[in-house]
C-alpha cells in the first residue's frame, strides 16, 4: 500500500474511535475484502475512495454489525463489534449514524414526523417541548426550517438527503457513516451536501467515514483519504498527497 505522511493529523491511540485490523469478508467464493486495516480518529473525516464493487460499503456494514467478518477485528470505541451482545450492539448503533444513499425517509410521514420518530422510538422522549426544540435545531442545522410540514414527495433529491442527514444527526451520534452521499445529485447540490458534511463535523464534533467515488466530495470533506481497489486499501494520505501520487491507479481518480 502506498502511504504518504499525513502531517498534522496523526492522533494517538486514545483518539481512535474505530480500529479495523486484518478485516476479510467473502460471499461464497467471492472474496470482497482482503486484509483491510484502518483507523478513524476523533473529529476526523475519513474518505474511502473507490469504484463501485471494491468493498467500500461492505466495510462500513461490518462496522455497525450488519455483516460479520470472516477474519480480522473491528473495534468501535475499543469494543469488538462481533463480540457484543444484542443489547450492547443496539446501544452501540445509537452512537453511530448511518446515512443511506436514498436518505431512507418514511414517505407516509411529514418531515416533522420523520424527525420525531427516532426521538420517540430510540431515545424514548415524550416531552413535546424537548422534541420540538430538537427538531427545530436540527432543521436549522441542515438549512431547511421551512420544510418541517412537507411530505418527502414534495422535496427535491438534495432536500431529501438533508432531511435524511437531519434524522440521523438528531440522535447526536458520535460517529457518522456516509454511503455515497452525493450519488444522483447534480454538481451544485453535491457541493452543498459535501459542505454540509463538513459543517456537521465542525458543529457537532462528529467523527465520520465517507464512502464515495465522487472526487469533488472527497476534496471538500476529507481530512484523510484511503483508496480501495479489489477489496484492499492501496493508498492512504491527504487529498493533495494522493492527487500527486505516482501510482497510476491512484492518480486515475484525480483526472
Amino acid at each position: 500500500m502506498s502511504k504518504e505522511t499525513t502531517a498534522g493529523i496523526t492522533p494517538g491511540d486514545n483518539d481512535t474511535v474505530i480500529k479495523i485490523t486484518g478485516l476479510a469478508k467473502s460471499f461464497g467464493t467471492h472474496e470482497v475484502l482482503k486484509d483491510i486495516n484502518l483507523e478513524l480518529h476523533k473529529e476526523e473525516n475519513l474518505v474511502i475512495l473507490g469504484k463501485s464493487g471494491t468493498g467500500k460499503s461492505v466495510t462500513i456494514k461490518c462496522i455497525v454489525g450488519l455483516l460479520t467478518q470472516d477474519n480480522g477485528e473491528v473495534k468501535v470505541f475499543d469494543e469488538a463489534v462481533d463480540k457484543l451482545s444484542e443489547d450492547k450492539l443496539k446501544a452501540l448503533r445509537i452512537r453511530i449514524g448511518f446515512l443511506f444513499q436514498s436518505g431512507a425517509l418514511y414517505d407516509s410521514m411529514t418531515v416533522r414526523e420523520n424527525l420525531e420518530f427516532p426521538l420517540r422510538r430510540v431515545l424514548k422522549l415524550s416531552d413535546k417541548k424537548e422534541i420540538d426544540k430538537r427538531v427545530e435545531e436540527i432543521l436549522n442545522g441542515v438549512g431547511l426550517p421551512d420544510a418541517i410540514d412537507k411530505m418527502p414527495s414534495e422535496l427535491s433529491g438534495g432536500m431529501r438527503k438533508r432531511i435524511g442527514l437531519a434524522r440521523t444527526m438528531i440522535l447526536k451520534p458520535e460517529i457518522m457513516l456516509y454511503d455515497e452521499p452525493t450519488t444522483g445529485l447534480d454538481p451544485i447540490t453535491s457541493k452543498e451536501i459535501s459542505e454540509l458534511i463538513q459543517s456537521m463535523k465542525q458543529n457537532y464534533h462528529v467523527s465520520s467515514i465517507i464512502i464515495t467515488h465522487d472526487i469533488a466530495c472527497a476534496k471538500i470533506t476529507a481530512d484523510r483519504l484511503l483508496v480501495m481497489d479489489a477489496g484492499t486499501i492501496i493508498a492512504e494520505g491527504t487529498f493533495d498527497e494522493l492527487e500527486h501520487s505516482k501510482d497510476k491507479l491512484v492518480n486515475s481518480f484525480f483526472k
